[in-house]
């Protein structure tokens, strides 16, 4: 949305595709902190919203829908998606990414059904219940939080020996009552039958298992970037993030990535916006000069 602005205001005409849900991993966010502007923190299905009415407002079009894949057509890029061809001078990538998942025995099974990645959502039908939040990152914390809201206890399970998010988040986690965080602990087995009922874990340093008794499961282990649509077309990473210079620009003319999908994003909603901003001028400068500077 934020490049979909820019692009707008420079008076480019921009479609901006959101895929299935608008606002990605933001939207289930219930505080986005640290954007400039929102000094208390902003829940992310207000500031979704907020972004495609401005950008809609300078011009850009907004329509739900994923790219399934791109490639050169007379000099300009053909994008196949599910509702059909687009053609465009220039493409900007800000597809995101998806939570990774932990790929163990009952994950599967129950997710919707106790196992769950929106806290925001669910927490509430989670009164006065024990929970488990597994991660270290500023993702699991700040999850851990909100359902400290409502839970009776939250666990926070963590494979490593120290939070590794921002320390705004590690000291109210730490200081939090309801919070009870178990480092070296690596979840092997989510446990129920219709519901959720426990998770099997096992210490990462002795090997010695335990099961705990929890009503819901709340997996934040990392991201997985929205870029296995592109492999064909372009070089990614290890992880499968794009390689970008310092404005955004890709290695294909035309082709902008923005976000957590480009190697090196400091994965923060405000340094995001930054990128889709970036790129949207550097493409603005190639549509009116030809020339791709990489």
């Amino acid at each position: 949305m934020s490049a979909g602005l820019t692009s707008a205001r420079l008076g480019r005409r921009t479609l901006v595709l959101t895929g299935d849900v608008l606002g990605g991993q933001l939207v289930s966010i219930a505080k986005v902190e640290g954007f400039p502007g929102f000094p208390d923190g902003v829940p992310g299905y207000d500031l979704c919203p907020m972004l495609q009415e401005q950008a809609v407002a300078c011009g850009a079009e907004v329509m739900m829908g994923s790219v399934e894949r791109i490639h050169p057509q007379d000099g300009k890029w053909r994008l196949t998606t599910g509702a059909g061809g687009i053609l465009a001078r220039g493409i900007i990538l800000a597809t995101g990414s998806t939570l990774k998942k932990l790929n163990v025995p009952g994950e599967e099974r129950l997710t919707g059904k106790g196992v769950s990645h929106c806290a925001s959502c669910d927490a509430p039908l989670l009164r006065n219940r024990i929970v488990a939040a597994v991660g270290g990152g500023d993702s699991a914390m700040q999850e851990a939080l909100t359902l400290a809201e409502f839970a009776s206890k939250v666990i926070l399970l963590h494979r490593a020996g120290a939070l590794t998010g921002q320390a705004c988040y590690r000291e109210r986690v730490t200081a939090h009552q309801r919070i009870d965080i178990r480092f070296n602990t690596i979840v092997d087995e989510i446990l129920g039958e219709s519901t959720v009922t426990g998770v099997r874990t096992r210490n990462a340093s002795t090997g010695a298992g335990s099961d705990l008794e929890v009503a819901a499961v709340f997996a934040y282990v990392g991201l997985q970037p929205n870029t296995a649509f592109l492999k064909e077309r372009m070089e990614l990473d290890a992880a499968g993030r794009i390689p970008t210079d310092a404005s955004m620009r890709t290695g294909l003319a035309g082709v902008c990535a923005a976000g957590n999908i480009r190697c090196s994003s400091p994965h923060r909603a405000a340094s995001a916006a930054g990128d889709g901003a970036t790129a949207a001028v550097a493409l603005d400068r190639y549509l009116a000069d030809g020339v791709w500077r990489t």
